[in-house]
């Protein structure tokens, strides 16, 4: 799962890095100050920030649907968290980590390797929750909110449960985010420089909450340019479905899925599918990779956006979804009896 990228060095001015090392200064400054002192003040210290901090590890059935994709050995980051009406020792971490996951091991700031459970996923989000086996002895990072968060700002990345493996970063723009395997943010954080172990990696504010989770290594973390970065799930997003999550593992509220990966042939254009998910409604309605899907309900798609948008007001999983594509052998109407994404999963909560 984890996997080692490189990008070209890119000019950027002084401006524009100028907050990182701000906030390197005030972390140096922290750590440099006597932990209990400063927790004694009511302060929160890089140290008691990396107690909160995990390591994941998750493994995956060979046949599991995500198996081909994410892969069956899966490691990343989480974070302990304090919610309303959620029992302590909670972890928020990304999805994909722990999605059809059999076993789910964290490591803790003390190299401690102990037993979690799933407990849920959100399809709409990408966030995923487990909980720690046994007692929770570990300190919690308060739920924040990334509203209100501009470019140019000072933020921490955690990659690790230790000091050392806070990096200092700046928000380099906050925009909506679609991408090909159904899924959609209307707003998404992006931050700059990048970090590597970027899945589940938990990205705090100034004041040191929790305010996104870390889902991907990008190469445009400013619109348009060659700026490398990681695009962060908002945390806030989490607070409206956690009780949901606990109690049933997942959302009461689901949309409409039809097992396709799709990229835009060019900006607002058709759609071009990559892939197909095994058993979804596309694959069994016939669609295959190097389809072009340019109609949906009668209506030219204008881009993933336009698609999204539209396929998800049409109802609940089961409405019928009209498409109109182009195979090798001509144009198609097809009609796809759309699925629930959470049935396509392997397991459900592991408790």
């Amino acid at each position: 799962m984890r996997q080692a990228f490189a990008y070209p060095l890119v000019p950027l001015s002084a401006a524009f890095f100028a907050p990182i090392f701000t906030i390197a200064l005030c972390l140096c400054a922290l750590v440099a100050a006597p932990p209990l002192a400063a927790q004694q003040a009511g302060k929160l210290t890089p140290a008691r920030i990396a107690q909160s901090i995990v390591l994941i590890h998750a493994d995956v059935p060979a046949d599991a649907p995500s198996a081909r994709r994410l892969g069956t050995e899966r490691d990343g980051v989480g974070a302990v968290i304090r919610a309303d009406g959620v029992a302590d020792g909670h972890i928020v971490t990304i999805g994909y980590l722990i999605t059809d996951a059999s076993a789910v091991e964290v490591t803790d700031h003390m190299g401690r390797k102990r037993a979690a459970q799933v407990v849920g996923f959100d399809q709409a989000s990408g966030l995923g929750l487990i909980r720690l086996s046994g007692k929770a002895d570990l300190p919690a990072l308060e739920l924040g909110s990334s509203r209100g968060l501009e470019p140019r700002q000072p933020v921490i990345i955690a990659g690790g449960g230790s000091v050392d493996a806070l990096q200092p970063a700046i928000v380099a723009s906050v925009r909506p985010y679609a991408a090909s395997w159904e899924y959609m943010l209307d707003r998404a954080i992006f931050a700059s420089p990048p970090i590597e172990r970027f899945g589940g990696a938990p990205l705090l504010g100034a004041d040191g909450t929790l305010i996104g989770i870390g889902s991907l290594l990008i190469s445009d973390a400013l619109p348009g340019q060659a700026v490398p970065g990681n695009m962060f799930v908002p945390a806030e997003l989490l607070r409206p479905v956690i009780g949901e999550m606990v109690a049933s593992g997942r959302p009461k509220a689901n949309r409409p899925w039809l097992g396709l990966n799709a990229d835009e042939l060019q900006k607002d254009g058709v759609l071009v599918i990559g892939n197909v998910s095994r058993d979804g409604p596309a694959a069994k309605a016939g669609l295959k990779r190097g389809d072009v899907v340019f109609g949906l309900a009668g209506k030219p798609i204008k881009g993933l956006t336009d698609f999204y948008k539209r396929l998800w007001s049409m109802g609940e999983p089961g409405v019928e979804v009209p498409l109109k594509v182009m195979q090798a052998d001509g144009v198609r109407e097809l009609r796809l009896q759309s699925g629930d994404r959470y049935k396509n999963m392997r397991a459900q909560p592991t408790y």
